[in-house]
């Protein structure tokens, strides 16, 4: 067992401390923090990537799962993508000191709600290195400290990016000490204890990964276990747009939690449909697996019972068809993890009926489940996707990362004067 050279809690007791002075750092401070954090990744691009190398090799020497692999692997364009989030944060609206409510209870005493950072963040994920920018520029702008963890398979990438962050908030009067990273195995049950310090974790892995820690921690959890994401294709849907969207919702980058796995079929429609689809996911080398009437149109895999509840990140895709719109959404909520499902359709009523009924954090209409991503949504960037129904819900950007509190200003107001025969009234006027 490694021997942690340090306090885990002296580690996060800094990073409290350090987000305790951000909270109060003005809109300008945070964003040319982010600006000189996006420069000095610019500038250590090469050692970045060169570290993100060595993980991907030993990755492969150790037999890494592919999709796993495909989140590691870093390239330049990769990089730049980050990069470009870290500045397209710091472009959005600040969300702290935001008045969210101004009320006059009385002449004289006023109570305002007021938008503030939820603190520390506990982040804990798996493979992708290209997280670390991304919640470290949201934490950044959202004046929250975070201690990162990330997976072994990626720890010299994410000491190569923590390192260059470090670097860009020295220059600036942000502490490098929002940001910490943490390294070893046994700091993530260490993590997980840490409720004096940290106020909210944040899982991104698999479904055993996330309930692990909802199960071992009494800090709140935010997070989603699992990314099974559906298109169902209607009887009124549009035979050449539902291919395409069906292609790119499978393979544009099947690792991703918003990739297609299971692919609905309005019987009307199969017929036509599907020996449209075949080629075109065949043709990007995805398997197709299929119950007994997608094999009576079309040669494919057949599909069981477990393919419905399968997360597979990878090239393989599941196909059903179903008798009725209505069957699609029960199966649907049936099956679903909550993340997002679309349907194809030229029929407005359909595509209304099928957005109100299905229970996920994205219902989408005619378009890629990919599109389910905090910096498309123009959120800047995302710490992850939650799929509970209480908000945060769905990607979690910069609005996820903050709370508030009732602040009440009075000139010597007590409560007893609201008490008995002659008591005084509220105006509750709004400002």
């Amino acid at each position: 067992m490694t021997v942690l050279t340090y306090s885990l809690t002296e580690v996060a007791q800094q990073t409290r401390q350090a987000a305790i002075h951000l909270a109060v750092a003005s809109p300008q401070a945070k964003n040319q923090a982010l600006e000189a954090v996006a420069q000095a990744l610019e500038a250590s691009s090469p050692d970045i990537l060169a570290a993100n190398l060595e993980d991907c090799q030993r990755a492969q020497a150790s037999g890494l799962a592919p999709a796993l692999y495909a989140r590691l692997k870093l390239d330049a364009a990769k990089l730049e993508g980050a990069i470009a989030g870290v500045r397209s944060v710091a472009a959005l609206p600040d969300p702290v000191g935001t008045v969210q409510l101004h009320r006059q209870l009385d002449t004289g005493l006023v109570l305002k709600r007021v938008s503030c950072p939820l603190g520390v963040l506990g982040v804990i994920f798996e493979a992708r290195p290209d997280a670390v920018v991304q919640i470290a520029a949201l934490a950044i702008k959202s004046g929250n400290g975070v201690l990162l963890k990330g997976g072994q398979e990626a720890l010299q990438s994410c000491q190569a990016l923590v390192k260059a962050i470090h670097k860009g908030l020295s220059q600036t009067d942000i502490s490098a000490n929002v940001v910490a990273l943490l390294t070893s195995r046994e700091e993530t049950l260490a993590l997980l204890n840490l409720d004096q310090e940290v106020n909210l974790i944040i899982p991104r892995g698999s479904n055993e990964f996330v309930r692990f820690v909802q199960e071992n921690t009494r800090i709140p959890v935010l997070g989603h276990a699992e990314g099974i994401c559906h298109l169902y294709v209607d009887q009124a849907a549009d035979v050449a747009q539902a291919v395409e969207i069906a292609v790119d919702s499978k393979v544009q980058y099947p690792a991703a939690c918003n990739a297609v796995e299971t692919i609905l079929v309005h019987a009307a429609i199969a017929p036509q449909f599907l020996p449209a689809l075949i080629p075109a996911l065949q043709a990007h080398q995805v398997e197709v697996r299929g119950d007994t009437a997608t094999q009576t149109l079309v040669s494919v895999k057949p599909a069981t019972e477990a393919d419905w509840s399968t997360e597979y990140s990878d090239l393989i895709v599941a196909i059903k068809v179903v008798e009725s719109l209505e069957a699609a959404i029960s199966h649907i909520n049936q099956y679903g993890s909550g993340h997002t499902d679309a349907i194809a359709t030229t029929n407005v009523q359909t595509a209304e009926l099928f957005m109100n009924q299905v229970d996920a954090a994205g219902v989408f209409h005619n378009c890629s489940t990919r599109f389910a991503d905090g910096f498309r949504y123009g959120l800047g960037a995302e710490v992850g996707i939650s799929t509970q129904r209480l908000p945060p819900r769905g990607p979690v950007g910069l609005e996820g990362l903050v709370t508030y509190k009732y602040q009440l200003q009075g000139q010597g107001h007590i409560v007893a004067s609201y008490s008995g025969l002659k008591a005084r009234t509220f105006t509750h006027q709004n400002l």
